[in-house]
C-alpha cells in the first residue's frame, strides 16, 4: 500500500464527530479541509466530485450524516439522499482519485435480537428508516469502491452539539425526576475517543493486516439509557452542580413510545478493530468523566 500523505478531507464539519476529527487531525499537523453544508452538500453528486478531484485527498472522511432518528420515519427520502446517496457520491470520487473512504455507521443496523455483541458479519436487521437508509449506504460503498472502511459506531455524544448528555443534563437543571429506558441496552461512545481512533487507524494502515472493509467501534463496557442517565446525573452531583433533579426512574420502551423502533440490544464486538490496529478502548465511564469535567468547568466558571 502506497503511504498516506497528508491530505485529508472531512465531511460533516460540523457535527460532533466532525469537529473533533478536524481538531485533532490539524494538531497532529496533516493537511486538513474540512466541509458542511451549505459549502458541500453531499448528496450533490457534481459537487462532490468537483471538491474531491480539486483537492485530491489520500483519505476521505465521511461523518455527515443524517441522524435525526425520528424524523427519518417521516422524512425517509431526505434520509436516503444523505445516507444511501451521498455515501455513493463519496465513494465514486474516492474511487475517481484512489482515495480511502472512511465512512461512520451506526448499531442501528441491527435489530437487537442477539444476546451477545455483534460482529462485523452478523446479518443486519434494521429496525427504523435511519438504520436502514445508515445499511444502505455502507451497501452503496462497498458496491462502488475496494477501499473503503466502514465504522458502526454506537451512542455517540460530545461537548459540542446535540447529544443526550446534553439533553440529561438540561433536563436535570429543569425538573425533579427523569424517566428513563432500561431495557435498551449499548454503549455510550464519547466522539473524542472515536476521533482519536481513527486518527491512529490512519497511522497505522500500513502495518494493519486487513486495513479495509466493516469494523466495530464503540468505548468498552454496557449499560441502558437508564445507566447512563444516572451516571450522568451523579457526575454532576459530584462535582458540586447544583441540579432540580432528585430522581431518575427507569422505565419500559412502551412507556415512552417514540416514532422509531430501536434495537434493544446494540452492544458491539469490538475484537476486529482492536486486533487489526492495535486500538485500547476505554471503558464508556472514564470517557464520560472526562467529557464532563469539560462541561462542568465550564458551568463551574
Amino acid at each position: 500500500m502506497k503511504i498516506l500523505s497528508t491530505k485529508v478531507l472531512v465531511t460533516g464539519s460540523k457535527g460532533q464527530l466532525g469537529l473533533d476529527m478536524t481538531g485533532m487531525l490539524k494538531a497532529d499537523g496533516l493537511d486538513v479541509k474540512s466541509y458542511d453544508l451549505p459549502e458541500l452538500d453531499i448528496t450533490n453528486a457534481a459537487k462532490v466530485a468537483e471538491v474531491v478531484s480539486g483537492y485530491r485527498p489520500d483519505i476521505i472522511i465521511n461523518c455527515a450524516a443524517y441522524t435525526q432518528v425520528d424524523k427519518a420515519e417521516s422524512d425517509e427520502k431526505r434520509a436516503y439522499a444523505v445516507n444511501r446517496d451521498g455515501a455513493a457520491n463519496l465513494a465514486a470520487a474516492a474511487e475517481g482519485i484512489n482515495a480511502i473512504l472512511l465512512h461512520i455507521s451506526t448499531d442501528f443496523v441491527f435489530d437487537g435480537r442477539k444476546a451477545s455483541p455483534y460482529n462485523e458479519t452478523d446479518e443486519p436487521n434494521p429496525l427504523s428508516v435511519y438504520g436502514a437508509s445508515k445499511l444502505a449506504g455502507e451497501q452503496a460503498i462497498m458496491d462502488r469502491h475496494d477501499k473503503h472502511i466502514i465504522i458502526r459506531t454506537s451512542w455517540l455524544y460530545s461537548t459540542r452539539g446535540q447529544n443526550f448528555v446534553k439533553t440529561m443534563l438540561k433536563l436535570a437543571f429543569e425538573r425533579d425526576t427523569l424517566r428513563v429506558v432500561y431495557d435498551q441496552v449499548g454503549s455510550p461512545t464519547w466522539s473524542a475517543d472515536l476521533a482519536q481512533a481513527i486518527l491512529k487507524m490512519i497511522k497505522g494502515m500500513m502495518g494493519a493486516s486487513s486495513p479495509y472493509g466493516i469494523f466495530h467501534y464503540a468505548n468498552e463496557g454496557v449499560a441502558s439509557w437508564y445507566d447512563f442517565a444516572v451516571a450522568i446525573v451523579e457526575a454532576a452531583r459530584k462535582n458540586g452542580i447544583k441540579l432540580k433533579c432528585r430522581n431518575v426512574e427507569a422505565i419500559l420502551t412502551g412507556e415512552y413510545p417514540l416514532p422509531a423502533k430501536r434495537p434493544s440490544y446494540s452492544v458491539l464486538d469490538k475484537s476486529k478493530i482492536k486486533s487489526s490496529y492495535g486500538l485500547v478502548i476505554p471503558h464508556w465511564g472514564l470517557s464520560l468523566n472526562i467529557m464532563l469535567d469539560e462541561i462542568f468547568g465550564g458551568l463551574r466558571g
